[in-house]
């Protein structure tokens, strides 16, 4: 038999190295950056590496809300905020530390003025020690408080950011804007899947159940969260039944002398590795160690 000529040798390699490429998962690119119109000024950002974020246009500046994961998604957001106005980017608030929500902020100009809770700077000064992410130091909170109730003025327009106490974090605040009842909550709201909490940084979750509680209390009507579409009321009370449901049965099983393995197997929970190697806790091991670290 004839050996085949290289050149139908290369065709073929070249046909079956298209077919693997094909078939090989590739590394998901994010979906481009999009702004939905919620009120009037007010958009929402989703799209792109990193949380959903958002903005309000003023008749002289603009205020944005948390930023992407990366410098170029955020650059997308700033592009898409130029199509709508030509005013500056001057103010930002962050509603906390996690990295989706605060890694992309050198995207924005460096001028603007970026505000958060006191605690939520110390978490960033803390991340932003990392060798890759020492840039982001130029980007830390300029003002912060403490203060449950911080009244923000920009063009005539009266925010209020709103802290709770430690919920997914120790320093997550809320963006209300009172005239349109419109919220932006970061992640203290997630549907469809159990809250993250973030323990290490002070997270807890009967902490989470306070902010609920304050959230619904709002004379609101639209809820912005970091992950996921807009949600009303109805979804945050249906969330917030599920966690006093769990830790109602798990304070029960706590006090029947349940271990934390006998608990996590009552409410069916199997652990995967993460790839990363990082453990994250569920929910059930949470409220267990929120309840038994109290005694």
């Amino acid at each position: 038999m004839k050996k085949p000529p290289a050149l139908i040798l290369g065709v073929f390699s070249l046909c079956a190295f298209l077919c693997l490429q094909t078939l090989t998962p590739q590394t998901q690119q994010p979906s481009p950056v999009t702004v939905q119109q919620v009120r009037d000024g007010i958009y929402m950002v989703k799209g792109g590496s990193g949380a959903n974020t958002g903005f309000f246009i003023g008749k002289n500046g603009v205020l944005a809300i948390d930023a992407k994961m990366t410098a170029e998604s955020s650059k997308q957001e700033v592009e898409e905020i130029g199509k709508l106005t030509a005013n500056p980017i001057r103010q930002m608030v962050i509603t906390h530390s996690d990295g989706d929500h605060v890694n992309g902020l050198d995207g924005f100009p460096q001028a603007m003025t970026i505000i958060s809770h006191a605690q939520t700077k110390k978490d960033m000064e803390e991340a932003f020690k990392e060798p890759s992410l020492q840039l982001l130091q130029a980007y830390l909170p300029s003002r912060t408080f403490t203060e449950p109730t911080f009244l923000l003025a920009l063009d005539g327009e009266s925010i209020k950011l709103l802290y709770f106490g430690p919920g997914h974090t120790s320093g997550d605040i809320v963006v209300f804007f009172p005239a349109e009842k419109v919220a932006f909550i970061g992640d203290l709201v997630f549907i469809g899947r159990d809250p993250l909490i973030h323990r290490q940084k002070g997270g807890t979750s009967f902490g989470l159940v306070k902010n609920l509680k304050g959230i619904l209390a709002l004379d609101a009507d639209t809820f912005i969260p970091g992950h996921g579409d807009i949600v009303g009321k109805k979804d945050i009370q249906g969330l917030l039944a599920s966690i006093e449901e769990k830790q109602a049965k798990i304070s029960a099983l706590v006090k029947e002398g349940k271990t934390l393995e006998e608990i996590k197997t009552a409410f069916n929970i199997q652990e995967a590795p993460s790839p990363s190697g990082r453990r994250r806790p569920s929910l059930v091991e949470v409220i267990y160690l929120d309840i038994t670290e109290k005694k």
